[in-house]
């Protein structure tokens, strides 16, 4: 690892960023097909794609 923080291969210097886009997109396809998305959240299973949809749908109610 070089001394400001960043590992020397550039394959592993943009693993989190591709890690990051796979997740916005599993999410993104999770809600166009309506299945679940799930994550491990404060050690539950959590289903962020159904989590976004009631928000969704709160904020379309309160007419956002």
């Amino acid at each position: 690892m070089k001394s400001n923080g960043q590992p020397k291969d550039a394959d592993l210097r943009g693993a989190l960023p591709a890690l990051k886009r796979a997740a916005r997109r599993a999410l993104e396809l999770a809600r166009q097909t309506g299945t679940p998305c799930w994550v491990l959240r404060d050690g539950r299973m959590v289903d962020i794609a159904k989590e976004s949809e009631h928000r969704a749908r709160s904020h379309q109610r309160q007419g956002r």
